[in-house]
């Protein structure tokens, strides 16, 4: 257990949402599986998935593909908010799916208003000093919910959604995780999809894929975002690298930034985003990526978050 303990994520990360099966379409659990054996062969050691992702099914593959190479896996996962005493007896739960005796990192999911935070912080902090989990973190708490656990234990890590797109939290949060020593985790480095530069100017979803409800999908914004994004394809033709390379890089590039989560559904989807670490990228790509989006920023509501949830 010594040589786990000094793990860290890799640059790149899986993110394991769209493997859970529930809210990105149909999904099968072979492909699953073999994307997420894909990326640990890629080089990829950061896997990133959560009770909520196809209610602990996402954890269950992501404990069956992993388990023969545990001790080279960097395995986090979520809880939603809950009160402190019920804390333990979930993260037990997630043990088991997980098929491992300790969770390399584990997140309060989402932040609960009027919720008891601080209390929940300590719990999970008596799980790390029981050697169930090694690293403790948020995800989508503001400022002001940061400080609040802060008072219970130490965060060690915030994930937050961010992409060339999406860089509201550019203002506070990320300018907050770097004064205070606490790294910065990306979701939805693509935009949900949107930065791989697929969609066409009326996105098409199955019933069951949550992105038709998201804030870059509505119909009052998505022909901004369209507009948008064909200039940044622009940017990535002339770099001669795809456009999806560019928005992951552009976030590597950014400081505080330890890890960028990419989801993947099959295995080639996962080869593609490996790729984006190969070769250089100059920086003046990056600075016409942001000049762009500076542009594009007036015209996103400033709705906190993609989804409008505030729980």
């Amino acid at each position: 257990m010594n040589g786990i303990a000094k793990l860290q994520p890799t640059p790149l990360g899986l993110g394991c949402w769209p493997l859970g099966g529930d809210q990105w379409g149909r999904q099968d659990d072979r492909d699953s599986l073999a994307t997420i054996q894909r990326a640990f062969e890629e080089g990829i050691n950061h896997f990133d998935t959560a009770q909520a992702y196809g209610r602990g099914h996402g954890e269950e593959l992501v404990g069956k593909a992993l388990h023969p190479v545990r001790d080279k896996a960097f395995v986090a996962t979520k809880i939603l908010y809950m009160p402190k005493e019920k804390v333990e007896k979930e993260v037990a739960f997630s043990l088991k799916r997980l098929q491992t005796e300790i969770i390399d990192l584990l997140y309060i999911h989402w932040p609960k208003k009027g919720g008891d935070l601080a209390g929940m912080m300590e719990a999970m902090e008596r799980l790390r000093e029981k050697g169930q989990i090694r690293r403790i973190g948020v995800s989508n708490f503001s400022v002001a919910q940061m400080q609040e656990v802060m008072k219970a234990g130490k965060i060690d890590v915030h994930q937050l959604c961010y992409n060339v797109l999406w860089r509201r939290e550019e203002r506070e949060t990320i300018p907050f995780c770097r004064q205070h020593g606490i790294s910065v985790i990306t979701y939805s480095s693509l935009a949900e999809g949107i930065l791989t530069g697929k969609f066409g100017k009326e996105p098409d979803f199955a019933p069951s894929d949550h992105r038709k409800y998201t804030l870059l999908f509505e119909k009052e914004v998505w022909p901004k975002v369209h507009e948008t994004v064909e200039k940044l394809k622009s940017i990535a033709i002339e770099a001669k690298r795809p456009l999806a390379h560019c928005a992951i890089r552009w976030l590597v590039a950014q400081d505080g930034i330890v890890s960028v989560l990419a989801g993947s559904r099959t295995p080639d989807q996962v080869s593609g985003n490996v790729k984006s670490l190969e070769g250089t990228i100059d920086q003046s790509v990056f600075r016409a990526m942001t000049a762009v989006t500076d542009d594009f920023a007036p015209f996103i509501p400033d709705a906190g978050n993609i989804f409008r949830w505030y729980p």
